[in-house]
């Protein structure tokens, strides 16, 4: 299990399976109209779901494409950013699906992209100890 944080993983090609498939689910959830979605009694649901969705993002991406430099750990956290805006803009311009686009929601999968960058990086460390 170690290895799937090296260049050489051999786990690359599920992994980029999983992170195409990720993707695909999180345009998915985020542009299901809204009279679809289940309602929660839990505050800030919604920020917590872009949170995590953004974050296994980054870190399945991370684990497809293994990277260790500062300039692709940025690259990846600048296309998580421009993912999150994107989804954002389309729900505020596709207004048949009943949501709206949320600022804080860019900012819950910008936090959560990077958090999945920094758990990729942790696991790569401990990995090696």
């Amino acid at each position: 299990m170690k290895r799937i944080f090296t260049t050489d993983s051999p786990y690359t090609r599920q992994a980029r399976f999983m992170a195409i498939a990720w993707t695909l689910l999180i345009f998915i959830g985020c542009l299901m109209p809204a009279h679809e979605i289940p309602r929660v009694d839990v505050p800030l649901a919604d920020k917590w779901t872009h949170f995590l969705m953004f974050g296994i993002f980054s870190f399945l991406w991370l684990c497809a494409r293994p990277a260790y430099t500062f300039r692709s750990l940025l690259i990846l956290l600048l296309i998580t950013v421009f993912l999150g805006c994107l989804i954002e803009y389309l729900q505020g311009m596709l207004t048949f699906l009943g949501r709206s686009m949320e600022i804080m929601d860019a900012v819950a999968d910008a936090i959560g992209g990077l958090l999945g960058i920094v758990m990729f990086r942790l696991g790569a460390y401990f990995a090696r100890v």
